[in-house]
């Protein structure tokens, strides 16, 4: 269901995106900071497959990343069917957590938000987890809203967005849902001199988003088992694909399909990579590049094809990615088939970028009061 954004998120998610007061942060427990001309900030997404970390310093134009983070947690491993974080999942994300909290002790972190997603909102132990997390690491996690989250994945990407181009379509595939921000240009000229003068800008509105229930990890368990032949495969992409298209309705009925696409998520990156033909992926390559809609259709389909030790075996995908990546690629081919345009932009940036920049744009503007 699309969502207006003036009908969710009262004070969380203003109209003009790119040009709105961070929200309030759950600020973690860390050591002050030294007394430092630059400012150091951190910034934890901890999503239902992934915990990750990003620390900066503002430099122009944005931010410089001087250390990161990230690991595989599989915190919403057995929650669409059991409703509960199980006890190896909170094990795992907490260690991960542990490693967070002492990179943001030694880098003299001044401010850090660390917030959790889909798998933290649906999970009926997650305030257990929660204080857990604080108790144990010191983090203090923000469990944010799927407004928020679609709010935070533009902010992230908003450096890849073409100005130019009447309406854009946000996405971010994450492990236990995918958010959609449907963004529309406005006051195009005038809102571009501000961008150059003041580093912000309001050509850009977000006039809905949408919070599909579905990412790889809850998508991927609807197949428990994989089937034992190519065709029976790709029946189970297809009906994976389907679970997805249903919860799109509504947007594909009021944004139309002359719309650009901007991808943030492990799957787009991944899929961008391998049609780059990479071996070992290099992130400087793929972010901002643009991949061809009818090049990502058939590689999806020929991985959801191929038997799960075959995936793991391409270079790029391994192991972890191998039981993922095909419920990825039904995600992504659904939101492909709400454009007409034959090309995406692909982003590797995302909640992380889209928190150090609120941060560092609210304590810009406190400067200069």
């Amino acid at each position: 269901m699309l969502r207006l954004v003036a009908d969710v998120d009262p004070g969380r998610s203003p109209p003009t995106i790119l040009n709105c007061p961070a929200s309030d942060p759950a600020l973690s427990v860390v050591p002050p900071c030294r007394r430092e001309r630059v400012r150091t900030y951190g910034a934890i997404d901890l999503g239902t497959n992934n915990c990750r970390l990003l620390i900066a310093r503002p430099a122009p134009g944005g931010f410089q990343v001087i250390d990161a983070f990230s690991r595989v947690v599989r915190l919403g491993e057995g929650l669409a069917e059991s409703g509960r974080l199980g006890a190896a999942a909170m094990d795992r994300a907490v260690a991960a957590l542990a490693i967070c909290a002492e990179k943001l002790a030694r880098r003299h972190v001044c401010e850090v938000r660390s917030v959790a997603t889909e798998a933290c909102r649906s999970a009926a132990n997650a305030p257990e987890f929660v204080a857990r997390v604080y108790r144990e690491t010191g983090i203090a996690l923000d469990v944010i809203s799927p407004g928020e989250e679609a709010r935070l994945a533009v902010l992230g990407c908003q450096t890849l967005i073409d100005h130019e181009v009447p309406r854009t379509l946000v996405f971010d595939i994450g492990g236990g849902s995918t958010e959609v921000a449907l963004l529309e240009r406005c006051n195009a000229a005038e809102a571009w001199r501000s961008l150059q003068e003041t580093g912000l800008s309001d050509t850009l509105q977000m006039r809905g988003w949408a919070s599909v229930p579905w990412g790889v990890v809850s998508l991927a368990e609807t197949e428990a088992e994989e089937a034992q032949s190519p065709t029976g495969r790709l029946e189970a992409f297809f009906r994976m694909k389907a679970r997805v298209s249903r919860h799109l309705t509504d947007l594909r009925r009021v944004a139309g399909r002359d719309l650009a696409l901007l991808g943030a998520s492990g799957t787009v990156t991944t899929l961008a990579s391998l049609l780059m033909g990479q071996t070992s992926y290099d992130r400087a390559r793929v972010d901002g590049s643009w991949a061809q809609v009818d090049g990502l259709r058939a590689l999806g389909r020929k991985l959801a094809a191929l038997p799960a030790a075959e995936r793991s075996a391409i270079p790029g995908i391994g192991r972890d990615r191998a039981e993922l990546v095909v419920a990825g690629a039904a995600i992504l081919e659904a939101l492909l088939d709400l454009s007409a345009h034959a090309r995406i932009r692909v982003a590797d940036r995302g909640l992380r970028e889209g928190i150090l920049r609120s941060m560092i744009a609210a304590d810009a503007r406190q400067a200069q009061a």
